[in-house]
């Protein structure tokens, strides 16, 4: 149903997610808010003779045109030029129908669009295949709100509302436009907005300049607390004075030793609670927010069936149109993140396939947990099931959504919130002093919430990969790797008194392995000699499939009995870049200059065949032991889950290490 209404009627909706438009300042990233183009989608075949070819989803669209800066006339208004037409189904303003239907208690709502000028309004919707439907229009004329009834029900697996603004003979400007709910308002939680940080002083700065200059999203955010664990204090920078003075009493630093992610954000779902807020926003420190996110993660959580985690999403903080992902699963059977669907991919760019033209996107994504980049946990989900396990960092965030899920509290991926973070792409935190944490936070969540027995194939791909670490002369990471087996074997009281005691011990372990030890200079190193060239010149190829496991078996077998040629001692005898640093190729060798994931450095690998040795033996006897002892384990762990996770003991901890309490 359409109709023009006028102040009095409009007043009696809430607000459940505003049309917005992005800063002056970051143009690159107009296709997450806007559309150029004309009404676009998929086309589903209808036929039933199609072949498997004509039966995939055809992508129809058009040319889109670059959007004018002047175009964008404020946050919430817009120019539309004389004949042109923009679109809103995007990310940021799209209205994820199929969430709202399956997680709240809302049954309908109104798009209410206020215009000045002659024009038409188009509404859409999609459903989960992605089909394009068109609903309704509505022609505008001079100052007008038209508003658009629109009901939920449709969208039971997935499937998005959006809207066109389409211009007459002369230009139309779009005022507002608003996603509303009818009924009675529940009341709008207060917010603890907590960023843990080791040393982003300038990130930080800036996303407290953002919040405040946004009074509209600070109006949910009861305190601002930044948990500074790092030596460049964020106190003490340039131009804290100054946005101190803007954001007054709501902000707040706590200067406490490292205590990893787990431990930083520990403290602020403690104080959180402490100060009676209804909800902990977790953020990273090194992101850029959409603020606008934060009000949309607090309406649709105070809408929420059930106390809900809900959870913003990633994008590129280099590349901003591109998404890391749309949603994550933990496999039960090998404890490691995974798409929800088989369809969904990894960095999916919005300037090469706009939401309208992708499939995928409009199925309802259901996922295990949410990335703490930016994540929204009621204190009542805190109270009942406690804080982050005491593991410094990895696995913090998917172990606390499996605890979350298993007690009953669903986790929300949701659309249209995000932030801009450094991707994963640009990192390799499987090596180096990350190594020791990916490797001992992965056993203890399998212990916690593998349904299979004996934990699946995690103790198995456990031992494969130290054989690939081994193979590719990785010595330092798999020595991390050990220490991490043997943390775990000495049981869950052991965790906590290593929390800021552990970096340490590995970071002096890195310092004695050439393959961690970086030099920015590539002339640093001797330059490369290759005694005896790869035969017929075609360099090392992976092998196949078939042949790979007698392949490896072969190729180990070498590494622990040849001796390393003394001149590979003194030269290396290749440059690899990063992204060839594959463990089948560097198996191969017996000396190489490897870059890192960022391209800041390399280091000189070396092999040595008496640590091979020592370090193989060591892997399979704590594997074993670690077969051995998984049910125990598994029993021990869970049993000491709730105080390992209690607000009384953490509470302990961070008496014991906070230097400082702006409070």
């Amino acid at each position: 149903m359409t109709q023009t209404l006028d102040d009095q009627s409009e007043n009696a909706w809430q607000t459940l997610q505003r049309v917005i438009l992005p800063p002056q300042a970051q143009m690159d990233t107009v296709p997450l808010y806007v559309d150029m183009g004309t009404a676009a989608g998929v086309q589903i075949p209808t036929t039933g003779e199609s072949t498997e070819r004509d039966k995939r989803p055809r992508t129809i669209s058009s040319q889109a045109r670059e959007a004018h800066a002047e175009d964008f006339l404020s946050r919430v208004s817009m120019m539309v030029r004389p004949g042109e037409r923009v679109s809103f189904g995007t990310y940021f303003n799209a209205f994820p129908a199929s969430y709202w239907r399956r997680w709240t208690t809302v049954e309908s709502v109104r798009l209410s669009v206020t215009t000045s000028g002659p024009g038409a309004v188009v509404v859409y919707k999609s459903n989960a295949r992605g089909s394009l439907q068109r609903v309704d229009s509505q022609r505008v004329e001079g100052d007008v709100t038209t508003a658009f009834d629109l009901s939920l029900k449709p969208f039971g697996d997935g499937g998005w509302y959006w809207f066109d603004v389409v211009a007459a003979a002369e230009p139309v400007a779009i005022r507002r436009a608003e996603w509303q709910a009818s009924g009675e308002a529940p009341k709008r939680g207060s917010v603890t907005l907590q960023i843990t940080t080791l040393n982003k002083t300038d990130f930080c700065l800036d996303n407290l300049r953002l919040l405040a200059q946004d009074t509209e999203a600070l109006d949910v955010v009861q305190e601002i607390l930044i948990v500074d664990q790092g030596t460049q204090k964020v106190s003490e920078a340039d131009g804290f004075a100054e946005v101190k003075a803007q954001l007054g009493s709501r902000l707040r630093v706590i200067e406490q030793a490292n205590l990893g992610g787990s431990g930083g954000f520990s403290r602020g779902m403690y104080e959180a609670v402490a100060n009676g807020s209804d909800y902990v926003l977790l953020m990273d420190d090194d992101i850029v927010v959409e603020t606008e996110s934060i009000l949309r993660l607090v309406t649709f959580a105070d809408r929420c069936k059930t106390p809900t985690i809900v959870g913003g999403h990633m994008f590129d903080l280099y590349n901003r149109t591109v998404l890391h992902t749309f949603g994550e699963v933990v496999n039960p059977y090998r404890i490691q993140p995974a798409l929800p669907s088989e369809d969904m991919e990894l960095g999916h760019d919005f300037l090469v396939s706009n939401l309208r033209q992708t499939p995928w996107l409009h199925r309802r994504c259901d996922v295990d947990y949410n990335g703490w980049w930016m994540c929204l946990i009621p204190t009542s989900v805190i109270r009942e099931i406690g804080l982050s396990l005491p593991i410094f960092i990895k696995w913090d965030d998917s172990e606390y959504g499996l605890r979350a899920k298993s007690r009953g509290f669903p986790t929300v991926s949701m659309p249209g919130a995000a932030v801009w973070h450094v991707s994963w792409i640009d990192k390799d935190d499987l090596v180096g002093w990350q190594a020791y944490f990916h490797t001992r936070n992965r056993a203890i969540t399998a212990l916690l919430h593998s349904p299979y027995e004996l934990g699946g194939r995690v103790i198995r791909e456990l031992q494969q990969d130290d054989v690939k670490h081994l193979l590719s002369m990785q010595y330092a990471t798999v020595q991390g790797r050990t220490w991490a087996v043997q943390d775990l074997l000495k049981g869950p009281g052991s965790l906590r008194g290593l929390l800021e005691k552990k970096l340490p011990e590995i970071r002096k372990m890195l310092s004695e392995h050439t393959d961690s030890l970086f030099k920015p200079d590539p002339d640093e190193f001797p330059a490369p000699r290759m005694a005896k060239p790869p035969r017929h010149g075609q360099g090392f190829s992976r092998p196949k499939k078939m042949l790979l496991v007698p392949w490896a078996v072969k190729t180990m077998a070498r590494q622990l009995v040849k001796p390393v040629v003394d001149s590979t001692r003194e030269r290396p005898q290749a440059n690899i870049p990063h992204i060839d640093n594959k463990w089948w190729r560097m198996s191969q060798y017996d000396s190489a200059i490897v870059s890192n994931a960022e391209g800041t450095g390399a280091s000189w690998y070396k092999r040595d065949p008496e640590v091979l040795r020592r370090m193989l033996s060591e892997s399979a006897k704590l594997h074993g032991e670690l077969l051995l002892r998984w049910r125990s384990l598994s029993a021990e762990y869970k049993a000491a889950l709730d105080e390992l996770t209690s607000i009384e003991a953490w509470k302990n901890t961070f008496d014991e290490h906070t230097v400082s309490d702006s409070r």
